[in-house]
């Protein structure tokens, strides 16, 4: 029996690649937590009235970071003394630790690639970069539970480690050319269930968009009243910012229909505003419905997740045109499973706590919000989908499939081209023969020596178009030619060499064959010429 093993210098050289992507997890990590310290240092320098030292700039930049990763935080210096938890993420904030994990893990298997080393396994690259992602996010709640904003550890055994290895393998598949797992369907509803999602929060976005400018007045006197110093007023800028993604969340679950809370108690859905709203003064919350009952206004949202669900029932339907009806139906409804999923995800980061108490609840559901995103893509995205791919199995017809023919025989044959103005022309039978067939026995003229369209009564106008023109004609099928059952088949023609000249050639156009070396008389180059020969008859009479 032959054992393979390794050589020491393949092991050695994986080993140091698999450290060399934890070093490069915890170098993401830093350069996040560091971006974030920058910001806050600045803000905090440029204020009049600073808070705290250094050491309270750096615990507040450690909160923010675990806030951008989904982790809850508890405030302790509340004026209560009790503590609140602080769970509504930033989400634009979570764009820069996802980015930094991702390319830490897609250059790990690009410079392999490129070092000419060995490379490592996708799951090696995605363990090594997420282990040393958290190893720096470990540190870095443990120094939280000594600042002001502690991190709740429940949320950061659960969030953490989700978003880095989500993350991390993102980045090995984008290395891996983005690859789509299973077969078609499977990809097909993944593509189908990635537009729906976009075109869900493109419609949330606009439906918040259109508020916040209708109440514009509002939200620019709450900006003014938080901060009167320009400081101030670029952090409440900054930290708006931040929020935008989040409003594009809550405007798809407001128009999906579960809508959102605002506070325990209370709830805005299109139908209206119930109960009473626990809202803080805040820019964006400014563009938040009235109380009361809903109008044609307020439905005017529902339009997202319409669009949501045509758009990805259509994206199936037109991959689906060779499937079964049955493959195509499960293929959306699989799309359906997987936009809800998503939309439920973002719907528990956009919302949570924003203290104790009534504000223990702010934001969309987030099983409200998929269990919705998946009914509204199964009740509409599915008939869309064997809509769009009942349209693209259509067989194209005839424009005038009624019409018809008549025979040589006196038959009337059904066929588009007596009823489409076609002109039609008498052929030596007496029967009416379609213009189509004009050029055809035309052809057949010149090789059969009979008259052509042109040559017979009426004239070219007579004639049909010529065989070029027929490729415009939507009712052509190359078979158009192909002669009839009743139609008689043309003659072969004769060769040149075999058809008797009807006019006998002059004399002097008549030479003999020259004779060759060997006595055998040669035939001439060239084409194939009739001889006439002479007429043997009686001597003539001598006188």
């Amino acid at each position: 029996m032959t054992h393979v093993t390794e050589h020491p210098l393949v092991q050695g050289g994986r080993s140091a690649a698999l450290a060399t992507a934890c070093v490069r997890g915890g170098v993401a990590a830093g350069l996040g937590l560091g971006g974030l310290a920058v910001l806050v240092t600045a803000a905090w320098i440029s204020s009049p009235y600073p808070d705290g030292g250094p050491g309270g700039v750096l615990h507040l930049a450690a909160g923010l970071w675990l806030l951008a990763h989904g982790v809850d935080l508890v405030r302790t210096d509340t004026l209560s003394g009790l503590p609140a938890p602080l769970g509504v993420v930033p989400m634009l904030l979570v764009a820069l630790p996802v980015w930094l994990v991702h390319r830490a893990a897609r250059d790990t298997l690009d410079a392999a690639d490129g070092d000419g080393r060995p490379r490592t396994s996708a799951s090696g690259a995605v363990a090594s970069v997420a282990g040393g992602y958290l190893l720096v996010a470990a540190v870095i709640v443990v120094y939280s539970e000594s600042g002001p904003l502690a991190a709740d550890l429940i949320t950061a055994g659960l969030w953490l480690p989700g978003v880095v290895v989500g993350a991390a393998g993102a980045g090995v598949w984008t290395a891996l050319g983005r690859p789509l797992p299973g077969g078609r369907h499977t990809a097909a509803a993944l593509r189908a269930a990635g537009l729906g999602l976009v075109t869900l929060l493109g419609g949330g976005a606009v439906a918040a968009a259109v508020s916040l400018a209708w109440h514009a007045g509002e939200a620019q006197a709450v900006f003014t009243g938080l901060a009167g110093e320009w400081s101030g007023r670029v952090a409440v800028l900054l930290l708006v910012l931040a929020l935008l993604p989040n409003t594009a969340v809550w405007g798809a679950a407001y128009g999906l229909g579960p809508g959102f809370t605002l506070g325990t108690g209370a709830l805005a859905t299109p139908f209206g505003l119930v109960g009473d709203p626990a809202v803080p003064p805040f820019p964006l919350l400014a563009a938040l419905p009235a109380e009361g009952r809903g109008t044609w206004v307020h439905w005017l949202a529902v339009a997202a997740p319409l669009a949501a669900a045509a758009v990805q029932g259509g994206r199936v339907g037109r991959a689906a045109r060779t499937w079964a009806a049955r493959d195509a139906a499960l293929t959306a409804l699989g799309a359906a499973w997987g936009c809800g999923a998503a939309v439920a995800v973002l719907a528990a980061a956009a919302g949570g706590p924003l203290g104790s108490g009534r504000l223990s609840a702010f934001g969309p559901v987030w099983w409200q919000a998929g269990a919705a995103t998946v009914l509204w893509g199964a009740c509409l995205g599915v008939p869309m989908t064997l809509a769009v791919r009942a349209w693209g199995r259509r067989v194209p017809r005839p424009k005038n499939p009624s019409a018809s023919v008549p025979a040589p025989g006196g038959a009337s044959v059904p066929g588009p081209a007596a009823a489409s103005g076609t002109p039609a022309r008498t052929g030596s039978s007496g029967a009416s023969t379609p213009g189509r067939w004009a050029g055809v026995t035309d052809r057949w003229a010149g090789v059969t020596g009979r008259k052509s369209s042109a040559d017979r009564p009426g004239g070219a106008e007579a004639a049909s178009p010529d065989l070029a023109d027929l490729d415009d004609d939507s009712g052509y099928e190359p078979y158009d030619y192909l002669p009839a059952a009743w139609e008689p088949s043309p003659p072969i023609p004769l060769r040149a060499s075999a058809r008797p000249s009807a006019v006998p050639p002059e004399p002097d156009q008549v030479r003999p064959p020259a004779p060759s070396s060997e006595g055998t008389p040669e035939r001439a180059a060239g084409p194939a010429r009739a001889t006439v020969e002479p007429e043997v008859g009686p001597p003539a009479d001598t006188p």
